[in-house]
């Protein structure tokens, strides 16, 4: 109650001031925002921070224990065997062989090869070959038989600074003049010819290669006769320098080709005449790689000298020679400018043409320069191409082209009733484009195709006489079994231009341009491999059976069969 009495006097109390002064007066109030903090007043706590103590307490080092004991297993692992690897049995390689063939048309086929181990460095070879056929062609009224027999004899060493060789070998070859013009002669006078021409052949040569300075030299002196008194000797040496400088491989060939020959008469009777030339040559060279690019870079100086009849002269020509790998294997991009004096002969004639008369005009011919480039490469691992463009120009390059026929010559040896050819001189220009493919498409299965297309110009002749325009050839391997295997090629040769001529004092002949027409050959072989010794084969030339001229008025044998064995030995 006392509470409640005093309470009530404060309030009244309290009520009565209030009233008592309305007016209480001015005062400053100062009213202080709170602090309401932003984004600049804030600091990002560094990851690693700064520790201010003297000393920081190194990190205890923690070593850790392993208890292992034993514990018992029953597992018992197989034991690893190899996988089989299937392998084809390693072919026993002997050093001697001998084949023997025999055909239609009387044709039999010989060879037989030999080698020898001396020491552990030295060795020798042999080689004796024989082929030969009785002849039978249709319509030709003259013997066509031919034969080939050949002995070539080798003894060399290797060892691991020097290897070297000599060589001994002789040929004979024997070939007839049989492709007479028709309707030319009676038949007293084809009965008189002695169609009959033989070849001898006896060389000697060396190769010498050491491990320094001096790579490789080679020496070679052949002698070449006829049977009718015509002769030729021919010496070759070709030494070659080869060392560094400077990470470049520098080059030095040099060229000594010695020929000399004559020939018993001219075509028309006329005296015995000779030739001789004498050709040196040096040709410095550098290669250089850089990355991808290759470039072989050189010159060739020449100089021949005419022993006989002709002149003297000196030759400077370019060799130069460069790839460049576009894509690695797959593309090779290559070019060249390269130059070269080539001495030619009565007996490279020969072997190209069997049928030229002992009266040849010989003398070398001046190849100024072949420009060309190509790609080469692969299409796929097991697929090869190459392909090439070439601008030849060449002086005095030798033509086969047919000999005319005069009714009152003199000469009445057996190749002047226009079955014979001699050969004329032209500066002859040549754009050619070559093609080739390649494609193994297993070890079994192997085939190529390759052909070359030429346009020629000449200076003096009306045509670059039995030059033809297209050559294709392609061939197809395949082995069956390892008993059994086949192979097939053909080749097709384009058109070619000769000449006829008729020298008469009586009545004029006009001249006689002729065009050859192409011709294609179709050749197969067949063989089995009876034992890793004995191996039968089976060959089939000319299937298509096509009776095509090689040469003017040279008609070739119609199908050919040639069946045979062959048989690898050791002593």
């Amino acid at each position: 109650m006392r509470l409640s009495s005093i309470c009530l006097l404060l309030i009244s109390t309290f009520t009565f001031a209030q009233k008592k002064d309305d007016n209480i007066g001015t005062e400053v109030v100062n009213v202080v925002k709170p602090y309401t903090p932003t984004i600049s007043d804030a600091f990002k706590v560094k990851e690693t921070p700064t520790l201010e103590d003297e000393e920081t307490s190194k990190k205890e080092n923690i070593q850790y224990n392993i208890f292992s004991f034993p514990v018992a297993s029953t597992f018992a692992p197989a034991k690893g065997k190899a996988a089989n690897v299937d392998k084809s049995p390693q072919e026993k390689i002997f050093s001697n062989y001998l084949t023997l063939a025999a055909g239609n048309y009387g044709t039999v086929g010989a060879e037989l090869f030999v080698t020898q181990n001396v020491s552990n460095t030295d060795y020798f070879g042999g080689m004796l070959r024989h082929n030969s056929s009785q002849g039978g062609i249709k319509d030709v009224v003259l013997d066509d038989k031919f034969s080939t027999t050949a002995l070539d004899l080798t003894y060399g060493s290797r060892t691991k600074t020097m290897t070297w060789n000599a060589d001994i070998g002789y040929k004979n070859q024997i070939y007839n003049w049989y492709g007479l013009h028709p309707d030319i002669l009676d038949d007293a006078t084809v009965e008189s010819i002695n169609e009959k021409q033989t070849y001898n052949t006896l060389y000697v040569g060396g190769r010498l290669g050491l491990n320094s300075i001096l790579k490789e030299s080679s020496v070679k002196f052949t002698r070449f006769w006829d049977a009718y008194g015509s002769a030729e000797n021919r010496f070759v040496g070709k030494p070659s320098l080869e060392f560094d400088i400077v990470e470049q491989k520098i080059k030095a060939d040099f060229v000594i080709d010695y020929l000399n020959g004559s020939f018993d008469q001219t075509y028309f009777g006329g005296a015995s005449y000779k030739y001789g030339f004498t050709n040196l040559g040096f040709q410095p060279s550098i290669k250089i790689r850089k990355d991808d690019l290759t470039v072989n870079a050189g010159v060739g100086f020449f100089y021949s000298a005419a022993q006989e009849a002709g002149d003297s002269k000196f030759f400077i020509y370019p060799q130069v020679t460069g790839s460049y790998r576009v894509v690695g294997d797959l593309m090779v991009f290559y070019a060249g400018l390269e130059g070269t004096l080539q001495q030619n002969s009565y007996n490279d004639f020969v072997q190209e043409n069997f049928f030229v008369s002992p009266t040849l005009g010989v003398a070398p011919t001046d190849q100024k320069y072949d420009v060309y480039a190509g790609l080469k490469g692969k299409l796929a691992s097991s697929v090869s191409y190459n392909i090439r463009g070439s601008y030849k120009n060449e002086e005095n390059k030798p033509l086969f082209k047919s000999n005319g026929y005069d009714h009152f010559n003199s000469n009445t040896e057996g190749y002047a009733y226009t079955n014979s050819f001699g050969v004329v001189y032209d500066n002859i220009k040549t754009v050619s484009f070559f093609g080739e493919l390649k494609a193994d498409f297993s070890k079994n299965v192997s085939f190529g195709i390759n052909g070359t297309f030429s346009s020629f110009t000449t200076d003096v002749e009306e045509e670059a006489w039995n030059l033809p325009a297209i050559k294709i050839a392609s061939n197809l391997d395949v082995a069956f079994t390892p008993k059994w295997s086949a192979g097939v090629n053909v080749f097709f040769v384009g058109e070619r231009k000769d000449f006829f001529r008729q020298y008469s004092v009586i009545t004029p002949i006009p001249d006689e341009p002729i065009t050859l027409k192409s011709y294609f050959d179709l050749n197969a072989n067949i063989s089995y491999k009876h034992s890793e010794r004995l191996t039968f084969f089976l060959k089939g030339n000319n299937l298509a059976n096509q009776d095509y001229q090689r040469w003017l008025n040279y008609p070739v044998q119609g199908l050919q069969i040639l069946g045979g064995a062959s048989f690898k030995f050791d002593f």
